[in-house]
């Protein structure tokens, strides 16, 4: 699944299904991947993520998935990006490996949490350490410092990672500092990296400095409507285009004074494609019946742009 082209575009970060007993349910992944095609025309996903709940699953776990959405996606999808991060250097190069050996797009990884690095150059060594092991494979940094507590400029990451990473192709930025993203792309100049922003309420704020696209949970149920709005950002028609984020930002606004989280998201993925996400995996608990019923009651209440 070598991709021709450089990614860009939606990338929906793909929630994990669970059965109810809490065990990865594999058996709907392809059901998963032609709904996400056919149903939200998004063609790239970014496995394991924070979405996925990856940091909660075993290696193991993380294998199979990063396999099943590999098999599946073929012919299908253009892009299928495994998140290879971890807080054990051994077990990030382990599953680095693993994504290059099963034909992966691209990896990324995230910065440790626990045992933190303090500047750039302890970042990097750990991300070369795990980029190397897949040599051939597209890398991203994964940039969330509001989980993550890492707080590292990306602005400073960039120079001179090339020679350090020869793999690096691109940042996963969630985050709301649009000075570093701006000046990220600022430095791009040859645009020989990509930026995809992890913001989804603000991405159009993103797109204005020079994003190429983004990474995201709503993606898996917005997906449709996001690309109408990058649509008429092309065009371009701002006003369409800041119709369809304020009406995602309606959405989201409303959901997070509910609480909303993965477990949330899982709910709200069940009921928009029928496909049963499952519950999350502890410590996260299941959405409630309340939250269900409010979240569903205002998606279905908005009018888009297009009519639905």
């Amino acid at each position: 699944m070598t991709p021709r082209k450089k990614l860009q575009g939606l990338v929906a970060a793909t929630i994990t299904p669970m059965t109810p007993d809490g065990q990865i349910n594999l058996s709907v992944i392809r059901q998963y991947v032609d709904y996400l095609v056919s149903e939200q025309n998004v063609k790239n996903v970014f496995v394991n993520g924070t979405t996925g709940e990856g940091l909660s699953l075993n290696i193991q776990e993380r294998k199979q998935l990063a396999e099943e959405w590999v098999c599946q996606g073929k012919d299908k999808l253009d892009h299928v990006i495994i998140h290879v991060g971890a807080l054990s250097l051994p077990e990030s190069q382990e599953l680095a490996r693993h994504a290059a050996a099963i034909g992966a797009s691209g990896i990324a990884v995230i910065a440790p949490f626990f045992f933190k690095p303090t500047n750039k150059d302890e970042l990097i060594a750990f991300l070369q350490k795990v980029a190397s092991e897949a040599p051939a494979v597209p890398f991203y940094y994964y940039h969330i410092p509001p989980l993550t507590g890492v707080k590292i400029r990306v602005e400073g990451l960039l120079d001179g990672i090339k020679e350090r990473i020869p793999t690096f192709q691109g940042v996963k930025f969630s985050d709301t500092d649009l000075l570093d993203l701006a000046q990220c792309i600022n430095k791009n100049e040859r645009e020989e990296f990509a930026f995809l922003y992890g913001v989804d309420e603000q991405l159009l704020n993103a797109l204005a400095i020079g994003a190429d696209g983004a990474v995201g949970s709503t993606y898996n149920y917005l997906g449709q409507k996001t690309n109408l709005m990058l649509q008429a950002f092309a065009k371009p028609d701002l006003a369409l285009a800041r119709k369809y984020q304020f009406l995602t930002g309606e959405f989201l606004n409303f959901v997070i004074k509910l609480g909303f989280g993965v477990a949330q998201t899982k709910a709200v993925m069940t009921f928009v494609s029928g496909i049963s996400m499952g519950p999350p995996r502890l410590p996260l608990v299941d959405a409630s019946e309340e939250f269900i019923v409010k979240a569903k009651a205002k998606l279905d209440s908005i009018v888009w742009p297009d009519g639905d």
